[in-house]
């Protein structure tokens, strides 16, 4: 009795319990490479910038390289935001106060988007992760329903009565943890990454602030002097 022979002969109910499973493993997995990929190229996309922002450039002409601020991304985002805010509030203002907590809040907004765009579509992974093994299950419990309504109406209590029930419920339970084990492996890797990315993007964004607050200090001591 193949597998494919006991899909096609199972009941509508675990039928579409399983074709309810089948979406979400393929939908999990199209998250899974997406997201990898995402990340990848969010972490290469990283250390292009930092080797970059560390070799020297002066900081005016690193922002005019950039891209627009709707395509920039990781880092470039948050250096691009910063120094927004920077350039907007030393033109308005002499308080080193207020221009810093500006580049802050300016930084906190952007670090907040990328946290958002690193984790994109992470959350449906959990979702599938937590939730498939009780659907396979549910249609597990449908299975073995059916397989007593059999032994109940039958004249004879044979193996042969009960076993396609109980095999395609444990099709049912075997579906759901497939599509549950790639899902649960893979949320914790990618959201591990994107959790250490964004360490890194908010440790650029601290060594960033840190520079902005050197270089009004030195403004300050020289126009005092």
């Amino acid at each position: 009795m193949s597998i494919p022979h006991l899909i096609m002969n199972a009941s509508l109910v675990v039928q579409l319990v399983m074709l309810l499973l089948l979406a979400a493993s393929v939908a999990s997995w199209i998250v899974i490479f997406q997201r990898g990929f995402a990340l990848r190229r969010a972490e290469k996309a990283y250390r292009d910038f930092e080797d970059r922002f560390w070799s020297g450039v002066d900081l005016n002409e690193l922002y005019r390289e950039l891209p627009a601020e709707q395509e920039s991304l990781g880092a470039e985002h948050v250096f691009r935001s910063g120094f927004r805010e920077f350039n907007r509030l030393m033109a308005k203002t002499q308080s080193t106060e207020a221009v810093l907590e500006g580049v802050q809040r300016g930084q906190r907004v952007a670090l907040s988007r990328e946290e958002d765009r690193l984790q994109l579509h992470l959350t449906f992974l959990a979702t599938v992760a937590s939730a498939t093994p009780y659907i396979g299950l549910f249609g597990t419990v449908w299975g073995i329903m059916g397989s007593f309504q059999s032994l109940s109406m039958a004249q004879q209590a044979t193996l042969s009565t009960v076993a396609p029930w109980i095999a395609e419920a444990l099709v049912a339970t075997a579906m759901g943890l497939f599509a549950a084990i790639p899902a649960v492996i893979f949320y914790n890797r990618l959201s591990a990454h994107a959790t250490r990315l964004l360490g890194k993007y908010e440790n650029f964004a601290e060594e960033f602030h840190a520079i902005l607050h050197r270089n009004l200090q030195g403004r300050s001591e020289r126009a005092a002097s």
